[in-house]
């Protein structure tokens, strides 16, 4: 049991984003410590890595509490605050204008984190691209295979694969998670990324520059402590619309955009 599970919180609840530094940097050192502890449990960790995300978000878009919740942090977790906030506004970068209308997506329960690391790890062992590489790929792209639907270039499946290049390096089924994390694999280090030319490789997946910077964030706090993996694979599905984020819980599935209202916002 940890401090979330004695303090009484329930974890079956949505975490809310505190309102001030102060309290932004108790739920991030909340969360970072219940990750890094080997004795929490798999709700605990759901729990906290829910926490994490909504707290980061919260911070990436207040960049005038950087330092205020830093200082309030202990001093290990300030380099891991500063990673995941920057990888969270590199990733905001291309969604300058809100959205007004929520996505066409169905949003389903990701596999197991014990199996996704399992893919990832036969994916480095097979092609030589870090299995913690892989693993930031699935989360940037599709928060490890929760989001079922296309994206506005028409790539598929729990590593968003254009159609093209899965005829080139896809094998299997583009929507399993398997058969999809290894073509990512084959894929990545076709471009040096078995090679360690990480950057040229995720430049080749998504070639814009705050795609590799976001994606090697995630996957450096991952190679710095790998129970870092557990926190991100209880990542959800947030939309940022002109009204606020709203979460896209497991169960929502819609065939067509609508637009967003004050309901949404939960």
């Amino acid at each position: 049991m940890d401090e979330a599970a004695r303090a009484g919180v329930d974890l079956d609840a949505v975490p809310r984003a505190a309102s001030d530094p102060a309290g932004l940097a108790e739920q991030i050192r909340t969360a970072e410590e219940g990750i890094r502890n080997p004795a929490t449990t798999a709700p605990e960790m759901a729990y906290h890595g829910h926490l994490q995300q909504v707290a980061y978000r919260a911070l990436a878009v207040r960049p005038d509490w950087d330092g205020p919740v830093a200082a309030a942090l202990p001093e290990e977790l300030r380099p891991v605050m500063a990673a995941n906030v920057m990888a969270g506004r590199e990733l905001r970068r291309p969604h300058r204008k809100p959205q007004t209308k929520l996505p066409a997506w169905r949003i389903v329960e990701p596999a197991p984190a014990e199996e996704l690391r399992a893919y990832y790890e036969e994916g480095e062992a097979r092609y030589g691209v870090p299995w913690e590489y892989l693993a930031a790929v699935n989360l940037t792209e599709t928060r490890m295979g929760r989001i079922r639907g296309l994206s506005s270039a028409g790539a598929q499946g729990p590593m968003q694969f254009i159609p093209s290049t899965w005829a080139s390096y896809g094998e299997g089924d583009i929507n399993d998670p398997h058969d999809a994390i290894i073509s990512a694999a084959r894929y990545l280090a076709a471009n040096g990324g078995g090679d360690g030319n990480l950057a040229n490789a995720l430049y080749r997946y998504n070639p814009v520059s705050w795609y590799v910077k976001a994606v090697t964030a995630y996957a450096e706090q991952m190679v710095a402590d790998e129970r870092a993996y557990l926190g991100y694979h209880g990542w959800q599905v947030y939309y940022a619309t002109e009204l606020g984020d709203v979460l896209l819980p497991v169960g929502y599935e819609s065939t067509e955009r609508r637009p967003v209202t004050p309901a949404d916002i939960g």
